[in-house]
């Protein structure tokens, strides 16, 4: 893994790809090898219910063929924790999950879910799994997040990734401010949801931030300039704002 600032590389997009066609390629497990040997430091896939990207095959693969950690996004339900139990992933990330969404909308909310995850995170954490809650940068969510023993957050950052000018500007001290809160009361900090070249420095520059899980930008940029060299690329970025 990279001494400072590590790069989560989400591979869901990949089975998107491959998805369309029904059948099997463009392969997600290849592209995660790829990624890892090009500067990523772990691997995402998130299983949503309707299978919409990845599935259980590729979770299987990913589990026994990957030389980097898996970070398992998943929705709180009964069929995830089961799933996430069975195969033992380094990390299981908690996501709110809509079918009808094209893509995570938002933050969970931790706070007003406390007693629907609580016994969600106990069973991972007592199966060795590092829990992360993927939470809006607010103070109330962070709060539940230790009453939880949550060790991560992912501090979502689609918000940011939205605006410009001064309101950007806002939501990055927000995220600045989450990030500093949650590392005060021992909470590992990752970042995601929206990064690009463009705006990845700011994020990649807070100090308390250890982790930045980037997917849909990669696997677009890839289709220009190569899987190998996107990650590269924001491998450099993410280095040179530290």
């Amino acid at each position: 893994m990279s001494a400072g600032l590590r790069l989560g590389v989400n591979i869901d997009h990949v089975a998107t790809v491959r998805n369309a066609r029904g059948g099997a390629y463009p392969d997600p497990v290849r592209a995660a090898l790829l990624a890892a040997a090009n500067g990523a430091d772990g691997i995402t896939a998130h299983l949503r219910e309707d299978r919409r990207h990845i599935t259980d095959g590729d979770i299987d693969r990913l589990t026994t063929e990957l030389t980097v950690p898996l970070n398992l996004e998943m929705a709180a339900t009964d069929e995830m924790l089961a799933i996430a139990l069975s195969h033992r992933p380094h990390a299981a990330c908690i996501v709110p999950e809509k079918r009808e969404e094209r893509t995570t909308e938002g933050g969970l909310d931790a706070a007003g879910q406390y007693e629907h995850l609580a016994p969600l995170v106990a069973a991972l954490s007592g199966a060795g799994i590092r829990v992360s809650l993927f939470i809006e940068p607010d103070p109330r969510q962070i709060e539940a997040a230790m009453r939880l023993g949550a060790p991560v957050v992912e501090l979502h950052t689609g918000r940011y990734a939205e605006l410009d000018g001064a309101g950007r500007a806002a939501e990055l001290r927000r995220l600045s401010d989450a990030a500093a809160l949650a590392a005060r009361n021992g909470i590992e900090v990752h970042a995601g949801h929206g990064l690009t070249y463009e705006n990845v420095a700011p994020i990649a520059a807070i100090p308390q931030v250890r982790e930045l899980n980037i997917g849909h930008f990669l696997i677009g940029e890839a289709v220009f300039v190569g899987l190998a060299e996107s990650v590269r690329q924001m491998r450099a970025l993410m280095d040179a704002a530290r």
